[in-house]
């Protein structure tokens, strides 16, 4: 890889385009010097943009089409009609193509893995791609996939998975052994359906050497952060994942109200507000927003089509560390020597 880690961004992507990938890319390279962007889109929006940034100088190359995917086009709709065309396909391409070190988009999931599938293909000995994501635990971020990539899954690909978070863990969290949990319905080992017995098995009696098997852990123990790495099928980590966003904010409006119910609540807020503040931060899912794309022959990250540019940025820091510390290379080595190869 070059000195400098080049990104290729889907400037059109998400709810808000542009408007927020630019300051989100400009926040991202303030804090990484080395990056620099090729940004697909419709260049009439994104050049003043990109002119307002100082932060951005000599830093992004844009590359004009007016071809956008919507964030409500069916997969199979969006790669018919953008094809080669759209923003998002041509940010993927860049990365087949050598051009840039990975890709980001915010816009519509399944039509980025679906053409991110066809552009870059699968590893060799993946069976599927997985989504994985960060997340908040009271010891600090786990790895948790897949969130919402495929639907149904076997022992092989759950044991795929576990390998590909693995190699995210060892260089998102700096650890050479991260421990691996898969997710059941309890922890012992007689639970759960026959696909995830049989791949605690190949886990267990293979002992892989770049990972710890822990054993089945449950849904409480993704907020413990029980393992470095947690490992089930795009159905339940999808719901999980909702769930999860979903009584951040709850507890968010619970606290609001309380504390500007009453005077003495008003009172009691301006005394510990650096200890909310502190909460609302750990809580914030823009801290952790990005998921993924393991198993394909390129990154991909996946920002939440919502974000603000703090958490687009977020998602550009993601792409920026897979790239850096070559996720690919850790990815193939950790598979030749996972318990699939073992038992192929």
């Amino acid at each position: 890889m070059s000195q400098r880690v080049r990104i290729s961004l889907d400037a059109m992507g998400g709810d808000h385009g542009p408007s927020v990938v630019v300051p989100g890319a400009a926040i991202a390279r303030e804090r990484h010097p080395d990056l620099t962007f090729l940004m697909f889109g419709d260049e009439a929006v994104i050049a003043p943009l990109v002119a307002a940034e100082p932060r951005l100088k000599d830093a992004v190359e844009i590359r004009h089409t007016t071809v956008a995917v919507a964030m409500d086009d069916k997969p199979s709709q969006a790669v018919r009609q953008g094809r080669g065309k759209s923003s998002m396909w041509q940010a993927i391409q860049a990365v087949r193509d050598g051009q840039a070190e990975a890709a980001v988009s915010a816009g519509n999931t399944g039509a980025l893995m679906a053409m991110s599938k066809i552009c870059l293909k699968t590893m060799t000995g993946i069976e599927r791609p997985a989504i994985a994501c960060l997340w908040p635990t009271v010891r600090g971020e786990s790895v948790v996939l897949d969130v919402g990539a495929t639907i149904g899954t076997d022992a092989e690909h759950l044991v795929e998975m576990a390998v590909m978070g693995a190699a995210m863990a060892r260089i998102v969290f700096d650890i050479e052994r991260p421990t691996v949990g898969l997710l059941n319905v309890g922890t012992e080992e007689m639970k759960g359906n026959e696909a995830v017995k049989e791949a605690a098995r190949l886990l267990r009696e293979s002992e892989p050497g770049n990972l710890a098997y822990h054993g089945f852990v449950e849904g409480n123990d993704l907020g413990r952060g029980t393992v470095d790495v947690v490992v089930t099928e795009g159905f339940t980590g999808n719901i999980a994942l909702k769930t999860a966003e979903g009584t951040a904010k709850q507890i968010g409006s619970y606290l609001r109200s309380a504390m500007s119910r009453t005077l003495m609540a008003k009172i009691g807020y301006l005394f510990a507000r650096q200890a909310f503040q502190a909460l609302r931060d750990k809580m914030n899912p823009s801290r952790a927003n990005g998921g993924v794309f393991l198993g394909l022959e390129g990154i991909v990250i996946k920002s939440h089509g919502s974000e603000n540019a703090q958490g687009f940025a977020a998602a550009v820091d993601l792409a920026y560390d897979m790239a850096r510390h070559d996720l690919m290379r850790t990815i193939r080595d950790m598979l030749d020597q996972s318990p699939t190869s073992v038992t192929a």
